[in-house]
């Protein structure tokens, strides 16, 4: 049988054998005298409010997912309406894709050769990220040809997932908007299909070290992610100088704001530094929604004085993506301050 996991083991200790000489940089130095908490129980929000008849609880509601937003930065969402059904023949589907020969996911073609695992960018073993992902923009998931004859019925399933996905992120935008005071529907004229996307992951079982990243610290560059995940668990979030880990909950989706809603919102919103660690026994699905503007769309805060000066999305990604190539890691909104 063909091997199907990318060769991470060897990568790393290519690293490990030969480390870059890099200059440290300030986020390696904040995260000395951190420690981690290890369940965190992160705000659980019932959507079910948005749907009553009392104008109360639908505030109550709403509110809830605003102070989250500005205190956590991250909630999870239950009663979200994707179907605990729909929910299993995603991961099923996702499952199948990767079992796929290493080889095939790597120049197959597949889902228009979106395949990516470890870290291209690493010079030193923690920058690098032991995992596998697919990255597909929405506006390509119809493509029959980027499926390959094996997988044809993950066509099908994503495609309702990623309009269920899309519906719920806008949505919650919506309400973390007009919060903020926006015109009603301002946020999703922003919004463009062409550059939001799914990315699927799978975090295979790494036997070096629990300590390995499986996704190494970040934040979000969009306005926010919508996470589906197994109960594997290894997600960690930062909370003050905390690294809190969050407890999986069947059929709940995670959701975190992204630089971009933290910027427009004036830091009313915060976009919290996150990671994944692995696990020595268990490999780790999930499957990820980002809510993306198209790239000429201008970010800038709701109110003055501003904190950050006023950007373009294609000019962020192009900064965080100029600083991760030249130093291994993403500066992200810091490059923006004014």
């Amino acid at each position: 049988m063909l091997e199907s996991n990318p060769p991470l083991l060897r990568h790393f200790e290519a690293l490990l054998r030969h480390p870059a000489e890099i200059p440290a940089l300030e986020c390696d130095e904040r995260q000395s005298g951190e420690f981690m908490e290890e369940i965190g129980q992160l705000p659980l929000i019932d959507l079910n409010g948005l749907k009553c008849h009392d104008v109360m609880e639908r505030l109550a509601c709403s509110t809830r997912i605003c102070r989250a937003s500005s205190e956590w930065g991250f909630f999870q969402v239950i009663n979200h309406g994707i179907s605990s059904e729909l929910l299993r023949k995603m991961k099923r589907e996702q499952v199948k894709l990767f079992q796929a020969p290493f080889e095939m996911k790597v120049s197959g073609g597949l889902l228009n050769n979106s395949y990516t695992w470890g870290t291209t960018t690493a010079t030193s073993p923690n920058q690098f990220s032991w995992s596998e992902a697919f990255h597909i923009p929405l506006t390509e998931i119809s493509e029959e040809t980027y499926y390959g004859e094996y997988f044809s019925s993950l066509r099908e399933v994503m495609k309702e997932f990623a309009a269920a996905m899309s519906k719920l992120a806008r949505l919650l935008a919506e309400i973390l908007s007009e919060n903020l005071g926006s015109q009603k529907g301002e946020l999703e004229d922003l919004c463009d299909e062409s550059t939001c996307f799914l990315r699927l992951n799978r975090y295979p079982a790494c036997q070096i070290s629990p300590e390995v990243f499986g996704l190494v610290p970040h934040t979000d560059s969009d306005f926010l992610t919508i996470l589906c995940q197994d109960q594997v668990g290894g997600l960690q979030l930062k909370k003050g100088s905390k690294w809190v880990a969050v407890k999986p909950i069947q059929d709940a989706l995670l959701v975190n704001i992204g630089d971009l809603f933290q910027a427009w919102s004036n830091d009313v919103y915060k976009s919290v530094e996150h990671k994944v660690m692995v696990n020595r026994k268990t490999e780790r699905y999930s499957i990820a929604y980002f809510l993306c503007p198209s790239y000429d769309s201008l970010i800038a805060s709701f109110k003055e004085p501003s904190i950050y000066r006023k950007f373009t999305f294609g000019e962020y990604r192009k900064r965080v993506q100029e600083d991760v190539k030249k130093t291994g890691y993403k500066i992200g909104l810091q490059r923006f301050l004014l």
